[in-house]
């Protein structure tokens, strides 16, 4: 996954420039009138790039696959220009967006602070908003201000809370296509996906706010705020939701926003949240600043953390040193394995759903271990399937007002790691890998002359070699790897490379050998000829190994992760001490 690092409304529409450049598209009916540039410029100052990030897997439709491709030259869809998203942002938050920036959030208000640095956009290169870095020193304060928040709401009635979670979500619904344009131009998610990240995030919390009740029978808040640091790649489904339902559990939170993107789509969604009077904080930061704020501090009461192991290795310390709650996810190296399988079609119908977002997400699955003697016959299976893949610009169209495009996955977070992924992907063929497939750039939908640098089209590599990062870590980007195996011993060693992961699928014909051999797969979650996800509502999520530390969340477990229960108890989770199944 990406590594993250630990490291009261105005009426009336503001008509300011948004930061970035390039012309804006007409407004959309009732947006205000059409303008300038929106924030930022010069280049982009992009964490290096993680190993990647969490995920719900995209929920929504497969999009139809592709037919020919259209000879005219694309344009940008009617109204979805960052100019326009930054101009709706500003007329419905005046409290939080300026002009060229956006604002903290701590001590109750929206604070003009921190250093507002450069970012560009994944989609094309041109400038967009980019993080207002607090210092450590402001970041203690946030934290101290936070916890005199904690103090007055673990004392508010759940039925007050619950209303103003609810009404929180409502303010979300109404908001939420400008909630999924900004999850556009910040990550670069297809517009299907985006909008299925801002539904997930209102759909799951509302199923909370129905059920909560039993869920807190017998328990309390934590002692001081829930620290939520997360990667980038599901601002809404993930961090958001996470938010909402610490909060409706009685907890103040206080969140760094992603250092990669997502910052202007949390900003809108916590200042829509904060006018409810829930209690939250955002604040930026790079990691090293204001880890000693948002893990060590012992106003602290909880750190929910999302990202890559080598940061999550040093947030695990330090909570283990203080004796602090944490939810740890981290990544490991999701696998499909094939054995004593027929049912090809339907690994053919699947292939494409994979490869959604183009891998970035901590339950995708970038290695298929297939049993040599089928190894042609998944390839006839595969192959076709992976050249269904529709990539490119989000919001490309033939014409100014036709639908969204309906694509598979378009940019990489970064430009950073996009070089990365093809430099690891040369590095690999060099070394002895076979190219079984790469996409040709040729195919994406992309604007005349726009900046490509993000972009990196679909491989599949057979058999890389042990020294590349590829063959011990998942790529969080789309690129597939085969390994092929023999017996059910090498199978089972294959599919257990990476010490540990959230999610594992296994074909197989006979239920007898999925029976026995499931159990031996060290993954969270294990589906027979299906892919896993992190799922939603009462669904549970975890993982084994260092995949995960801490307790487990999902259903009634992310209550129990976040309030006290009766002395002694032992969560479901995986620490230090002990390794407890739900």
């Amino acid at each position: 996954m990406p590594t993250p690092d630990p490291s009261p409304s105005g009426p009336g529409p503001a008509d300011p420039s948004p930061p970035g450049s390039g012309p804006a598209d007409p407004s959309p009916p009732g947006s205000g009138p059409a303008d300038p540039s929106p924030p930022g410029s010069g280049p982009a100052d992009p964490s290096p790039p993680g190993s990647g990030p969490s995920d719900p897997d995209p929920s929504g439709p497969t999009p139809p696959r592709p037919g020919p491709l259209a000879a005219t030259p694309l344009v940008l869809k009617s109204g979805t220009s960052w100019s326009d998203a930054w101009r709706r942002s500003l007329a419905v938050a005046p409290e939080a967006f300026r002009d060229d920036r956006v604002l903290n959030l701590w001590n109750s208000g929206w604070q003009a602070d921190g250093r507002a640095m450069p970012a560009t956009s994944p989609v094309d290169g041109s400038p967009i908003a980019g993080p207002p870095r607090l210092d450590g020193a402001t970041a203690r304060s946030a934290v101290r201000a936070s916890l005199d928040q904690h103090r007055a709401w673990r004392h508010v009635p759940l039925a007050e809370r619950r209303a103003r979670v609810a009404a929180a979500l409502d303010a979300l619904t109404e908001h939420r296509e400008l909630l999924a344009l900004l999850l556009v131009w910040e990550i670069g998610k297809p517009w299907r996906l985006a909008r299925a990240d801002v539904d997930r995030a209102i759909d799951g919390v509302r199923w909370y706010v129905d059920g909560v009740e039993p869920m807190l029978e017998g328990r309390t808040p934590l002692d001081g705020p829930v620290s939520d640091i997360a990667s980038w790649n599901y601002p809404m489904s993930v961090l958001v939701h996470a938010m909402l339902v610490q909060a409706l559990a009685g907890n103040a939170v206080i969140a760094k926003t992603p250092t990669d993107g997502g910052v202007a789509c949390l900003t809108l969604a916590c200042a829509l949240a904060v006018r409810e009077g829930i209690p939250l904080t955002l604040v930026s930061g790079s990691g090293g600043e204001l880890s000693e704020a948002l893990v060590r501090a012992p106003e602290i009461g909880c750190v929910s953390f999302v990202g890559g192991r080598d940061t999550g290795a040093a947030v695990a310390t330090a909570v283990a040193d203080l004796g602090k709650r944490h939810v740890l996810e981290q990544e490991g190296l999701n696998t499909w394995g094939v054995w004593n399988f027929s049912d090809w079609d339907a690994l053919t119908a699947v292939v494409p759903k994979l490869f959604d977002y183009g891998k970035q997400r901590c339950t995708a699955y970038p290695r298929f271990v297939v049993q040599r003697a089928l190894f042609d016959e998944f390839l006839a299976a595969y192959l076709p399937a992976v050249r269904t893949l529709r990539t490119g610009h989000p919001l490309a169209v033939e014409l100014p007002d036709d639908p969204f495009p309906s694509l598979d996955f378009g940019p990489l977070i970064n430009a950073a790691k996009a070089k990365e992924l093809t430099d690891q992907v040369a590095e690999a063929i060099d070394r002895g890998a076979v190219p079984l497939y790469r996409g040709r750039p040729s195919d994406a939908r992309f604007l005349p002359g726009q900046d490509t640098a993000a972009y990196v089209q679909p491989v599949t590599l057979l058999n890389p070699p042990p020294s590349s990062p590829l063959h011990h870590a998942e790529p969080f980007g789309p690129v597939d790897t085969i390994v092929l195996v023999d017996t059910e011993a090498e199978l089972l060693a294959a599919m257990n490379a990476s010490n540990g992961a959230l999610v594992a699928t296994l074909s197989t014909d006979d239920e007898e050998t999925y029976t026995r051999l499931a159990p031996q797969i060290r993954a969270f979650k294990v589906g027979r000829g299906r892919p896993r996800s992190r799922g939603d509502r009462d669904e549970l999520f975890g993982g084994f190994g260092a995949s995960w530390r801490g307790a487990f969340v999902g259903g009634e477990l992310l209550v129990r992760a976040v309030t006290r229960g009766p002395s002694g108890e032992r969560l479901p989770g995986n620490f230090p001490d002990y390794h407890l199944m739900p």
